[in-house]
């Protein structure tokens, strides 16, 4: 679900990113911008149909042991939200290539803003990626990406949102356990309802996670008893790298590098593409991981023309578009960031900021 709600987002943060040619949630100085807007309704408040699934979650919730208060306090007077419907009705293609989208994030002052907040958070920072053995750029680029470096307020309530998805029927398995981990959320102390603001498909906070990944990786830093990545830089920036150090990163490399592939490897490129399921499609369209050794003896070298770095370390292609586009050699950090957010477009993009960024 990560991908299907960053996939959005990264739409909407290309979309900022032309208006702040004009200036993470999803975007490093180019996130989208959420109004402020009335909460419609989709359907009449005195909908039968939702106040009946209503009443009988809320019976669910108490049977597994949410407390009555919490329940009451969290779904009092919610309504499906017409807005969310039309959102997950019409979700925006993505087709830009991808050089062009990678250069409206990639701007000056994108890129400017982050360093700033390198300098500012530096100590911080340091001891984060000290604990998770995340390094410092990489969490900076996640934030910038998905909510402009904390600069977005998310305004729609999440409770609301996941309920109208919940109930609409498509994903209505998904959303119905998000609702629940919600509800846990606040049954434990970790967040009052006022701040379950997110996006219109229910990702919260700076970091942009949904309940589940908040229950699963949501960090509280200073130990206040809350994990708040609304607005504790701590917590937020420690939630990040909990998330990538729990699947598989390492600190002892970077991402990857743009190459240029020899035409024994672009002919080969539908043999070596990787068999099973990952649950992440992005993942599965890399190549067989094969050893840099391996890569620089046929003929794959860096962009500019460079041999490969003469590290132990395996490697898999990427090719965010159709062969012929441009090619990546990827390690495992960047099958880490695609955990976080099942999109190459998206993946690449952070490895990029990172590398601006810098910091080491």
């Amino acid at each position: 679900m990560r991908r299907i709600v960053g996939l959005i987002s990264l739409v909407m943060l290309v979309l900022a990113a032309c208006a702040d040619e004009r200036s993470v949630q999803a975007g490093a100085s180019v996130a989208p911008r959420q109004q402020n807007q009335a909460v419609k309704p989709a359907t009449a408040p005195s909908d039968p149909g939702f106040a009946k699934w209503l009443a009988e979650f809320k019976k669910e919730a108490a049977g597994q042991g949410i407390r009555p208060a919490t329940i009451e306090a969290a779904l009092r007077d919610v309504q499906p939200v017409e807005k969310v419907v039309s959102r997950d009705r019409n979700q925006a293609e993505f087709t830009l290539a991808f050089a062009t989208y990678r250069d409206r994030v990639l701007t000056p002052a994108n890129i400017a803003a982050g360093q700033r907040k390198l300098a500012q958070h530096g100590p911080l920072l340091t001891a984060v990626a000290a604990k998770y053995r995340v390094q410092p750029r990489f969490i900076l680029a996640i934030w910038g990406i998905e909510t402009r470096y904390g600069a977005v307020k998310p305004t729609m309530p999440v409770m609301p949102a996941l309920a109208t998805l919940a109930y609409d029927g498509r994903r209505a398995a998904f959303f119905r356990n998000e609702m629940m981990q919600a509800l846990r959320m606040l049954d434990a102390g970790y967040a009052d309802v006022p701040d379950l603001m997110g996006s219109w498909a229910g990702a919260m906070g700076q970091p942009q996670f949904m309940p589940s990944s908040y229950m699963k990786f949501a960090q509280d830093w200073d130990g206040d008893g809350r994990r708040d990545i609304w607005n504790n830089p701590g917590d937020v920036f420690a939630s990040i790298a909990y998330y990538l150090a729990s699947n598989g990163w390492s600190d002892a490399q970077t991402w990857g590098r743009q190459v240029k592939l020899s035409s024994e490897v672009s002919q080969a490129l539908p043999q070596m593409q990787r068999t099973g399921k990952s649950g992440c499609r992005a993942m599965d369209q890399l190549s067989v991981a094969r050893s840099l050794k391996e890569w620089q003896a046929q003929g794959v070298r860096r962009a500019d023309g460079a041999d490969l770095p003469a590290l132990d370390l395996q490697a898999a292609l990427a090719l965010p578009e159709a062969p012929g586009g441009p090619a990546f050699i990827v390690y495992g950090n960047y099958e880490s960031i695609l955990r976080y957010n099942c999109a190459h477009y998206y993946a690449l993009t952070v490895g990029a900021l990172s590398d601006r960024i810098g910091g080491g």
